[in-house]
């Protein structure tokens, strides 16, 4: 065998050796990335967006302009009669969208007549009544025996449309906000910016945010960015916190601006394209929206907003059982004060004697530590 021979056949052995090393050490985890996306797209996601604002704000215009789509088609306008007396109501549309074959399912859940009668003392009942609807049949679901196809309504965003013609929020603002600050998650967004100028809309942004501030009114807060994160995607991100709350404008008309089709507004003296970051914050607001926080509006929903509700519930839950309780056991005794306690009931009144006990054992045993340590110090000073 040649010295040629004897290495190829070495080299050969060698090979073997690492390939087979390479397998063992192959544990097959790192695909559970793809695992989760592939089952992911193939069920789809939920997401469903309030939209709150006095009539004339441009909130239709602006939710198809952001989803490209024409939820609002059939609607009529109502008089300006019908408004004198006209209460807050609920519409809800939804709409399956499909982009690369992923698919959504958006809700979005409007509110007419919001802001619009004389008397608007009472128009954020509607809006707090019906996210604590959708918090109470999502956590009915989930202690029910069904738990595999809960149908996920919760509220994950509300874009509150403020006017730009006044200096800053309204007193019904800010009680709309007050109350549905710890429910939901708030984006604040100034409506028609076109109307106002650079300096006005920089001015009404900063009053909005110290209004904010002031009456101490949790809107949505961006998340921060991680340190391995490129350095585009925190531009990115500081660009978006730098636009709260978003001056948008919305249009569903195509323009033709030198020779380019734009979807914007005409005016006399020009033309609003709607997608340039000068004229207006919509392509930021469609990007926090959709592309980059749309998971972290729902996780924030699910983490601090349903388990707050869902806590409140158990606690009710646990006083009302212990109110029971005790009227069980006023009413298991006679007129006379004699006892009519059955077999289950003595075990729950031994069961609370135990309690009773152990909790007096505990307190004697941390007084007797005080104590001791009391001696200890005084020891030590001495």
């Amino acid at each position: 065998m040649t010295a040629n021979n004897v290495y190829c056949v070495t080299k050969r052995c060698f090979d073997n050796i690492s390939d087979k090393d390479r397998e063992r050490d192959y544990i097959g985890f790192a695909t559970l990335p793809e695992q989760m996306h592939r089952k992911s797209v193939k069920r789809g996601f939920d997401f469903t967006l309030m939209v709150v604002g006095e009539s004339g704000l441009g909130k239709s215009t602006l939710i198809n302009s952001l989803f490209l789509g024409d939820l609002y088609k059939n609607r009529k306008m109502s008089d300006v009669s019908d408004r004198i007396e006209k209460t807050t109501t609920i519409e809800k549309k939804t709409m399956d969208i499909e982009e690369r074959g992923v698919k959504l399912r958006l809700t979005v859940v409007d509110t007419p007549g919001f802001g619009d009668s004389i008397n608007c003392e009472d128009s954020w009942r509607v809006c707090t009544a019906y996210i604590d609807e959708q918090f109470r049949q999502y956590f009915t679901d989930e202690s029910g025996l069904n738990r595999r196809n809960i149908q996920d309504n919760r509220v994950h965003c509300c874009l509150y449309f403020v006017p730009p013609y006044g200096h800053s929020l309204r007193q019904m603002d800010l009680e709309l906000m007050k109350r549905l600050h710890r429910k939901v998650n708030i984006v604040v967004v100034i409506a028609k910016a076109d109307t106002l100028t650079s300096s006005e809309v920089r001015k009404l942004k900063q009053r909005i945010l110290k209004d904010i501030e002031d009456n101490q009114i949790q809107i949505y807060q961006f998340p921060e960015c991680d340190s391995d994160e490129d350095e585009e995607f925190k531009q990115q991100d500081r660009e978006l916190k730098a636009c709260v709350p978003f001056a948008v404008v919305g249009s569903n008309t195509m323009l033709e601006v030198a020779g380019k089709r734009v979807r914007g507004r005409q005016y006399p003296w020009g033309v609003v394209d709607v997608e340039n970051p000068r004229h207006s914050d919509f392509v930021k607001l469609r990007t926090m929206l959709i592309s980059t926080h749309m998971q972290d509006l729902k996780d924030v929903t699910q983490d601090v907003h349903y388990e707050n509700f869902r806590a409140q519930c158990i606690s009710q839950i646990s006083q009302h059982a212990l109110r029971e309780r005790g009227k069980l056991k006023r009413d298991s005794m006679g007129n006379n004060g004699e006892t009519n306690i059955t077999e289950t009931d003595r075990l729950l009144l031994q069961k609370d004697e135990e309690i009773r006990r152990m909790q007096d054992m505990l307190q004697q045993m941390q007084e007797k530590l005080k104590a001791s340590d009391k001696k200890h110090d005084s020891i030590i000073d001495v």
